[in-house]
């Protein structure tokens, strides 16, 4: 695969800017899409055959689903405030509209849906900003929909801060092969910002046999994609990244491998 093919720029700074499908990416789980709005601006969408999580990043919006109104959401007005976001799950077979309050992105995470669960609020509540690795390493993560949380049929959302100068999705990992519990096959999508906005990061996408190896050079507003293979990222001094990870497979489980090379840093790491 080719770095045009990993790395998606945004269509614009107003509207739809990004609309990752199955068949764009030439997957068959995730779906990403982002809107970038104004106050006043209206938009909707109707589900199908697949599950909705709406993360308002920024901002706020009056939203409804199925007859449902949810009032208005969102109270981070800034990602990088780094509160717990407000979201809302959409099953498959019903629709979603919402009109913005003030300018604000909102995050729209798709995913083959069965039917199991009901339109609900999933944050700000049940979201606790926590932790993840030691120094270079630490980021701190909003866990919105993963494993922990029984919320949705294939979706697991999360977001990740990563501050100025560290590394995240490191230990160099992979989650490629249907393998439970060994390993589980999720798709990912990462939807990256950076503080100040005119920042980058990088981000390596690679298979252990190089059949694989791209690395990005990703800013404000990009999305990356991650098809198979390990996937570190990091952010260089004065910059510190935010992302929203989007992964779903045949199995809601996240269960990986690192990369042999490095799994001595995650090894030494647990022994303290």
């Amino acid at each position: 695969m080719r770095m045009t093919e990993l790395l998606v720029k945004p269509a614009g700074t107003r509207g739809k800017v990004h609309d990752v499908t199955p068949e764009s990416a030439g997957w068959g789980y995730v779906g990403f899409g982002l809107y970038r709005l104004e106050a006043g601006d209206k938009v909707a969408e109707v589900t199908g055959e697949r599950e909705v999580i709406l993360v308002l990043v920024e901002g706020k919006a009056r939203i409804t689903t199925a007859g449902q109104d949810f009032g208005e959401m969102g109270d981070r007005m800034n990602v990088f405030e780094k509160t717990p976001p407000h979201c809302l799950y959409v099953p498959n077979g019903s629709d979603w509209a919402a009109e913005a309050t003030t300018a604000c992105t909102l995050a729209v995470c798709s995913a083959p849906g069965k039917g199991n669960y009901a339109a609900q609020q999933l944050g700000p509540e049940g979201i606790e900003l926590t932790p993840r690795g030691k120094g270079s390493n630490t980021r701190y993560v909003n866990n919105i929909a993963m494993e922990a949380r029984d919320v949705a049929d294939s979706l697991l959302v999360t977001e990740v801060f990563t501050p100025q100068g560290n590394w995240s999705s490191y230990p160099s990992h992979r989650h490629d092969e249907d393998d439970y519990p060994n390993m589980t096959y999720l798709e990912e999508t990462y939807y990256m910002r950076l503080n100040p906005e005119q920042g980058f990061g990088i981000q390596r996408v690679y298979t252990e046999d190089g059949s694989l190896d791209v690395t990005m050079a990703v800013k404000n507003h990009d999305v990356t994609l991650v098809p198979k293979g390990h996937h570190p990222c990091g952010t260089p001094y004065g910059y510190e990244m935010y992302y929203l990870n989007v992964m779903a497979g045949p199995i809601r489980k996240w269960r990986f491998n690192n990369d042999p090379d490095h799994d001595w840093i995650y090894q030494r790491d647990l022994q303290g």
